[in-house]
């Protein structure tokens, strides 16, 4: 039966994953902790409330799609200190809270970064600076879909993924929250109805269509893989696809859905009813 092997939040939108032995799903279907704060470019604004949930889109901050060399960067996120620590090549970045003077060193650290890397000139385009760290820590909320989903994806499938390319691929590569394996490469493109991790239920939502970020090496932020062009490729799919969009929940009496939040965990089962 296919098992969840990794967990993974992402504190700060497009920067590297924190493993996590367990995630809380939030009845939304955003997980704790999952993209609660950002780098804004000057001239963006805040998220848009799309249908009752925020809505922030790639093209508002740093994200890897447009600059893979943040994949470089060590990131990790204390809750309760409320402090951000980041590394770069086994050295210390930059370690500071998100209080005011905070977020104003973080900020002007990784401008500093993101200059240095072969993608800086597209952070100097007009309107770009200066970086505002924006988010309270605490609030999920920097999402690119107008709805919180957990996202899923099978080692198996990026396993016949690295065949396609001749080499080694790395689950985060996917940003996703939860990878399972024991499962046939491509099974989770095919689920439908309910899945069950663990004690918790989840609604199938869309196939995840993939970005250039996948196309960042994860240690070293190189695009090294061409992912996007392989899957519709040597896998003929329309869209560059790996993966699957779930909701926590059931269907009920009357056949609309339920929102129940809860636990997921290494180890956990996962059943497809």
């Amino acid at each position: 039966m296919a098992r969840v092997v990794a967990l993974y939040r992402h504190p700060i939108k497009g920067f590297t994953p924190e493993p996590r032995d367990s995630l809380t799903v939030q009845p939304d279907g955003r997980v704790d902790g999952d993209r609660v704060l950002a780098f804004r470019f000057a001239d963006a604004t805040e998220p848009e409330d799309r249908d009752g949930f925020d809505y922030w889109p790639k093209a508002k901050g740093l994200a890897l799609q447009d600059f893979p060399s943040l994949a470089a960067l060590r990131t990790s996120y204390d809750d309760r200190q409320r402090r951000i620590h980041i590394e770069h090549a086994g050295a210390t970045l930059v370690d500071a809270g998100i209080d005011d003077e905070g977020r104003r060193e973080l900020a002007d650290a990784i401008t500093d970064f993101v200059l240095a890397t072969p993608e800086g000139r597209r952070l100097r385009r007009p309107g770009r600076l200066p970086l505002v760290l924006v988010g309270d820590g605490e609030t999920s909320r920097f999402q690119d879909r107008s709805r919180g989903y957990v996202s899923v994806h099978s080692r198996g499938s990026v396993r016949a993924l690295g065949e396609a390319l001749r080499m080694s691929i790395d689950d985060r590569r996917f940003r996703s929250n939860v990878v399972i394996d024991d499962a046939a490469p491509w099974s989770e493109l095919d689920w439908a109805g309910e899945v069950h991790i663990g004690e918790l239920g989840f609604l199938t939502a869309g196939p995840i269509v993939r970005c250039l970020a996948t196309h960042a090496n994860p240690d070293d932020g190189r695009r090294d893989a061409k992912v996007l062009t392989t899957l519709t490729g040597a896998f003929g799919q329309q869209e560059p696809t790996l993966g699957r969009l779930l909701l926590p929940g059931w269907p009920d009496a009357d056949d609309n859905s339920t929102r129940r939040g809860g636990v997921v965990r290494v180890g956990d089962e996962v059943r497809v009813d």
